[in-house]
């Protein structure tokens, strides 16, 4: 079975021609041993350039990549100790599902009986036993799926790439196969790497997310660690963030068009923009003395049982704030109500651009909630 090994990424960089912005740019990363790390970022980031520098289908302009402190730059992909699952399962559809398992014992020198009967573990591992004998081509999506990771794993890689594997599947089957790896995390203890555009995904799966953006890593950590103190605004939007608020940091209280509001921990006085995750955002009633602001609803998106809510704050520039309703709560556009940002979850970021002048709000001398 699988014997995980731990990756390290140092200052991988990929230029593919002269005068071109580099598609990475020194972009270092640790894999623990048996841990999963997510690259998340948008299309054209620089994820995918990530997967197949890491696996040797390309060679980096700078940098290294080391498996268990072995230097790996010049080592073939298929001396790496590594196996890839892309977005297509890419199957063999001449072959059955078993012998596409057995392939990679094959191509090992594996006698024929011995590479089916491993095959056979492998997809009982995916949920698929029985399976063996049907045609390739005959299987659904997440079949196809799920043969092409027993595939990878037949190969006993050190570590497992995952190039956006899940993507292309509905809602349903997109979680059934965040279940599996998950499951296969537990019974088989792999190193992943895993790259993905879907912040969902990398929670649902991931120990750590690399937020990767313009070829440049813009920050690595824990999944509630990048939620709670993003980086920067790239960070905070593909985190799901939506509110943002411009405004200015001084002796720990960030001041904009909502007012004055204390921050939890030390940031640099100057330009700061505040974010809060909807999440820990509650909505009260407008006369709550415990309520920071106070805004009307301007806009409902359903989220099934539950319902985000954008809420306009008057003053300059018209402030808008997203909340997540309690399960089952009902609120119609154009109702009045108070908002209470979480304090422990009030985060400020530096703006994209030049500060612009302070607001009257900015630089009035108000009392911080």
């Amino acid at each position: 079975m699988t014997q995980s090994g731990a990756l390290e990424l140092r200052g991988l960089t990929q230029v593919h021609a002269a005068g071109q912005p580099p598609a990475l740019d020194d972009f270092t990363l640790d894999v623990p041993a048996g841990s999963c790390v997510a690259v998340l970022g948008p299309s054209g980031s620089g994820k995918s350039t990530v997967l197949r520098l890491t696996a040797g289908l390309d060679e980096p302009t700078r940098g290294s990549v080391r498996l268990d402190g072995r230097d790996l730059i010049g080592v073939p992909p298929e001396r790496r100790g590594m196996a890839m699952v892309f977005q297509r399962p890419l199957l063999f559809p001449h072959l059955s599902v078993r012998d596409n398992v057995a392939f990679a014992d094959r191509v090992r020198g594996v006698p024929r009986r011995r590479a089916r009967e491993r095959a056979e573990e492998y997809l009982g591992l995916v949920a698929l036993g029985g399976y063996g004998d049907r045609p390739a081509r005959a299987l659904s999506g997440g079949q196809e799926q799920r043969v092409a990771l027993a595939r990878a794993l037949a190969a006993e890689p050190r570590v497992l790439l995952l190039d956006e594997p899940f993507s292309a599947l509905d809602t349903a089957l997109r979680e059934e196969m965040h279940d599996l790896l998950a499951d296969l995390r537990v019974r088989l203890d792999p190193t992943v790497l895993l790259v993905t555009h879907d912040h969902g995904e990398a929670d649902a799966l991931a120990d750590t997310v690399a937020v990767l953006d313009g070829g440049r890593l813009q920050q690595a950590g824990p999944v509630r660690e990048l939620y709670a103190r993003p980086a920067s605004l790239a960070v905070s939007r593909l985190l799901g963030g939506r509110t943002e608020v411009p405004g200015t940091v001084r002796d720990g209280v960030h001041t904009s068009a909502l007012g004055a509001l204390a921050l939890p921990g030390p940031v640099p006085d100057g330009p700061g923009v505040l974010v809060v995750r909807p999440e820990a955002v509650r909505v009260t009633l407008p006369a709550d003395p415990a309520a920071d602001v106070t805004g009307t609803v301007v806009r409902v998106r359903r989220r099934g049982l539950r319902a985000l809510v954008a809420v306009e704050v008057p003053g300059p520039g018209g402030v808008s704030v997203e909340a997540e309703l309690e399960a089952g709560e009902e609120l119609p556009a154009g109702r009045a109500v108070g908002l209470v940002l979480a304090v422990a979850a009030r985060a400020v970021v530096p703006p994209l651009g030049p500060p612009s002048s302070p607001t009257d709000a900015e630089a009035s001398p108000v009392r911080p909630r």
